[in-house]
């Protein structure tokens, strides 16, 4: 790895662009950061995050208005190895954590319908807990563009849904908690980049437990199946991977069969036809 001088150099400099000004367009397209907010941002261990720690931290240095920020890390069963990346990046990036442990990982592990979909219900409710604990208003999470239009594809294809990964949203169980994607707009190649870059080891999957079902085996296949679908398409019409993007921003309800309003009740085309 770099030193951290030279990795949040490259973060004002060469990926300036691609990086930090697709970072605070999120911001002030959804309004994710308001003034007086104290926010959680999530470090999983994987690149994703751990940039989005260091958008933040370059974020602070432009101070234009006060927020507070602390990472947090959940350590929901990881092994010993896994543990120690984190935090040995954690020190050499100078990001300073605030670990909790929890036994999510001994709870799922016999489950055998949708663990992983269990999995990331549960580790969510204990960042959001845990956040608000420590007086936060807010969890980041690093989700990226990428995510977004691979969610909308996926929907569509194996589960007969249309649907996509809002940026930011109210917690339906911890009043007054939000979960804000300030990484919205950022592409995945742009991610690797910066950590290759940079030379930079982060985890690869921090899950210990789901890289050993076949659950989670099937829940992988089918995102990268979704991935190296949409790539492939993209190769012929490089517009692609926006359109799917801007799908979700341009929806003619007049022209839908049926759809959901937020109180899960169905409406028809035929109700006013």
């Amino acid at each position: 790895m770099k030193n951290v001088q030279d990795v949040e150099e490259s973060i004002r400099k060469k990926f300036h662009k691609e990086l930090f000004t697709k970072f605070c367009k999120a911001l002030n397209d959804f309004n994710l950061i308001e003034p007086n907010d104290k926010i959680a941002v999530c470090i999983s261990g994987g690149k994703d995050s751990f940039l989005m720690a260091k958008l933040f931290q370059e974020l602070k240095r432009h101070n234009k208005f006060d927020f507070e920020i602390l990472f947090l890390v959940m350590d929901p069963g990881y092994n010993k190895a896994n543990r120690e990346l984190i935090e040995s990046n954690a020190r050499e990036l100078n990001i300073p954590l605030t670990i909790f442990s929890s036994n999510i990982f001994e709870n799922v592990v016999h489950i055998e319908k949708s663990p992983c979909y269990i999995c990331a219900r549960m580790r969510r409710g204990n960042l959001y807990s845990k956040a608000k604990e420590l007086g936060c208003n807010k969890i980041a999470l690093g989700h990226h563009f990428d995510d977004v239009i691979e969610t909308i594809v996926m929907g569509m294809l194996f589960s007969g849904q249309f649907q996509t990964m809002l940026p930011k949203i109210k917690s339906a169980n911890f009043e007054g908690m939000q979960l804000i994607r300030p990484m919205y707009y950022i592409r995945e190649k742009d991610i690797k980049h910066w950590r290759d870059y940079n030379e930079i080891k982060f985890l690869q999957c921090a899950c210990r437990f789901t890289e050993e079902t076949s659950a989670d085996m099937e829940n992988k296949s089918k995102r990268l199946y979704t991935k190296k679908l949409i790539a492939q398409i993209a190769r012929e019409n490089p517009m692609i991977e926006g359109n799917i993007f801007k799908s979700s921003t341009n929806v003619n309800l007049s022209t839908i069969i049926s759809y959901k309003d937020k109180n899960g009740e169905i409406h028809s085309f035929d109700d006013n036809f």
